[in-house]
């Protein structure tokens, strides 16, 4: 059995998300709320969102044929890896004092999450490879780590890599992403 599509969405996923907005919420909801609920309604919306995207791709195989979607995903991938190293956002996280912690979380983060470049990449990445079962496990498995990471430890690892660091790996990994889509699609 091919792994790659299960490391690729893992890496990727890890990596774009490290430091993102998604991450950024996290910690500063689990600063003032119950690691437990963040976690699970962080997770929840992380599950709901990384699913549809993995439908989408799986599904625009069947109608779309794979050179469009090889050299559309790897356009797609080029451009978030330019986009992440030049943008100069700094990402913003508004504290919200809800008491139902958990539901509050996942609307949170699903929202932020709808259409968010990670989603896309899920898309793109399920089209690629045509095998969704392994895209969804890599990017479930990102998602656990990088939720887990936010919630315990965020705030002390946000203090010692600095977010200009995080956003230029993320873009570096979107491009060769990129580069290696370009390839497939090419041979």
């Amino acid at each position: 059995m091919d792994l790659t599509p299960l490391i690729a969405s893992f890496l990727l996923v890890a990596v774009a998300e490290l430091g993102d907005k998604t991450q950024l919420a996290i910690i500063a909801l689990s600063s003032y709320h119950s690691v437990l609920l963040v976690f699970t309604g962080g997770m929840l919306a992380l599950l709901l969102v990384s699913g549809m995207g993995v439908v989408i791709g799986d599904a625009l195989t069947m109608i779309i044929p794979m050179l469009i979607i090889r050299v559309a995903s790897a356009i797609l991938f080029l451009a978030f890896g330019v986009y992440t190293i030049l943008s100069r956002k700094e990402e913003q996280v508004e504290k919200s004092n809800s008491k139902h912690t958990a539901l509050s979380v996942f609307s949170m983060i699903t929202l932020m999450e709808l259409g968010d470049k990670t989603q896309l990449a899920v898309i793109a990445l399920a089209a690629e490879y045509s095998a969704p079962l392994l895209v969804y496990a890599g990017v479930i498995m990102a998602f656990t780590i990088i939720t887990g990471l936010g919630v315990l430890i965020g705030s002390r690892l946000m203090k010692l890599i600095p977010s200009r660091l995080i956003k230029l790996g993320s873009g570096i990994v979107f491009i060769l992403f990129g580069i290696v889509f370009l390839a497939n699609a090419a041979l």
